[in-house]
């Protein structure tokens, strides 16, 4: 698809239409034959996941992820949003006739669904003479952090781990990172998150506190916007002072992967405030990102018309390509299209991305992953290594890396990877597939309990597809749960019935061919 100079797609928000109802996401209202409905944000919430996701059960721990944004909370909690849920549609949970309990599992919208979505192309706006420059990238300034209570002065710590962000959160060349020289000169304990975006003018800013109480050092990171004041990101490091330099990498994985996931997210929110004529390359950017981390054919349209938007304001915008190469696998990787250009979009705009920034981590990842595409599973390793190389802390790179490794027989070298990315990413979008390539590992070695425990966790997790179910079914197969299995099985058919165990090898190619014997086996028991 050539990338439009003087139209691009714009997005508006999606009503969902159901029964009398009509579900409307960019006023944020439920109507019931054009009437305005009273409803909770959180009962909103969870009918526009159960909509969204009406191909499927949604799991609990889905749900709580979504709605409670992770925070531990009790069944009854869940079954009472759900009940509100129910009770505002006009619904119960002995009629089911909207909303559906899986039992042990979830939940499914199974009422037909008409999407009603407002996209249409317009012209791109063109600069006006005069007119200061576009929004530029995300920029953060990282601030010296303060020394408090009985923290020793000598600690090199709260002057020596800012210029360690500062270095390591350069390599993210999607974000602006203002020079040690002008954002040490904050050191006040009273400065404000407005006097930084005045002073400086940065949307971002990355503080912190060292303190020490006897032989414990502790280190308190704040990750705030600016233009709105809030906190994006915090967390709480406690170490023993002699393991200052431990604690040192670990605050700087943390943070730099915690950059990599809440600035992207945030600016998405900001843009969808926007009217969509106003988007600039990044907000359509990162709106694209939005969109492509919900993992379905709509939302994977509308983030491939973003990206080509705000390639199309840009024109050397390296990592808009990147993202149209990511929309461009998951339409062959998921079969969301049968059209064979998809494999080679794939790869051309991942060498488009690298041609205007070779530097690009983002852009190796995705040059990595379209060798899949063309079961070269060797050949896109050289490309993962290369983007963990440029960021260390690139956890979706260490993730593709242990899938290839998983499939190639190299379950060892699977794990360390696997287990690095979840640790440097836990709330990551790509977390299911992290799951599902511990599973596909443990089914390398023959291990069908645990491949079946991990393969449980990926299916139940945010944004799986129907192939991670399809690794469920399998493993509970294998390990002699034919019940789980089945149910699985029967999840996959009511989301993708056209899925069968060839495509299952052909997402999954393994190279062991007992491993393969012994899936291909499992997915024809199974009816696959």
């Amino acid at each position: 698809m050539e990338i439009a100079r003087r139209f691009a797609l714009l997005f508006r928000a999606m009503i969902f239409q159901f029964a009398h109802f009509e579900l409307d996401i960019d006023r944020i209202e439920l109507r019931a034959d054009g009437v305005a409905l009273p409803v909770e944000p959180q009962v909103f919430a969870l009918l526009r996941l159960l909509i969204e996701n009406r191909s499927r059960v949604v799991s609990k721990d889905e749900i709580v992820a979504q709605i409670w944004k992770g925070r531990i909370v009790s069944d009854s909690a869940i079954s009472s949003r759900v009940k509100s849920a129910r009770q505002v549609i006009g619904d119960d949970g002995q009629a089911q006739a909207l909303i559906r309990t899986a039992h042990g599992i979830g939940f499914r919208f199974v009422a037909e669904v008409v999407q009603r979505s407002t996209v249409s192309f317009a012209p791109a706006r063109e600069p006006v003479p005069g007119e200061g420059p576009l929004p530029s990238r995300p920029s953060l300034a990282v601030l010296p952090f303060r020394m408090v209570g009985a923290a020793k002065p000598q600690l090199p710590i709260a002057d020596a781990l800012p210029q360690d962000l500062i270095t390591e959160l350069s390599r993210l060349h999607w974000l602006l990172v203002i020079a040690r020289g002008s954002s040490f000169q904050f050191r006040s304990s009273d400065t404000s998150l407005e006097a930084v975006r005045q002073k400086l003018n940065v949307r971002y800013c990355l503080s912190g506190v060292v303190e020490m109480s006897g032989p414990v050092l502790s280190v308190s990171v704040e990750l705030g916007d600016t233009q709105t004041g809030g906190v994006v990101w915090s967390e709480r490091f406690r170490a023993d002072v002699g393991a200052i330099h431990e604690v040192r990498n670990q605050i700087i994985a943390a943070v730099t992967s915690a950059v990599e996931v809440r600035i992207p997210f945030n600016e998405a929110r900001r843009a969808l405030s926007k009217s969509p004529e106003n988007l600039d390359a990044w907000s359509a950017y990162h709106l694209g990102l939005h969109h492509m981390y919900r993992f379905n054919k709509a939302d994977n349209d509308i983030a491939t018309g973003l990206f080509e938007r705000a390639a199309a304001i840009e024109p050397d915008f390296a990592r808009a390509y990147a993202g149209l190469s990511f929309t461009h696998f998951q339409n062959a990787f998921l079969r969301y299209s049968d059209d064979p250009a998809c494999v080679r979009l794939a790869q051309r705009f991942a060498s488009q991305c690298l041609e205007r920034d070779p530097l690009d981590p983002f852009g190796h990842f995705t040059m990595g992953r379209a060798q899949w595409l063309n079961d070269d599973l060797e050949a896109s390793l050289p490309w993962l290594e290369r983007a963990n190389a440029l960021n260390p802390n690139y956890a979706q790179a260490r993730y593709s890396r242990g899938w290839a490794e998983a499939l190639l027989g190299s379950a060892e070298a699977s794990h360390l990877n696997i287990d690095s990315a979840l640790v440097l990413s836990p709330l990551d979008p790509l977390v299911y597939g992290m799951l599902g390539v511990r599973a596909m590992s443990y089914l390398v070695l023959e291990d069908p309990a645990q491949a079946a425990l991990w393969a449980e966790r990926a299916a139940k997790a945010p944004g799986a597809h129907a192939l991670i179910e399809m690794i469920a079914a399998t493993a509970h197969g294998l390990n002699g749960d034919v019940g789980k299995a089945r149910a699985w099985a029967g999840s996959v058919r009511a989301r993708a019935a056209h899925l069968d165990k060839a495509d299952f090898l052909r997402a999954f190619p393994f190279r062991d061919l007992p491993t393969r014997a012994r899936v291909t086996g499992m997915l024809g028991k199974l009816g696959f």
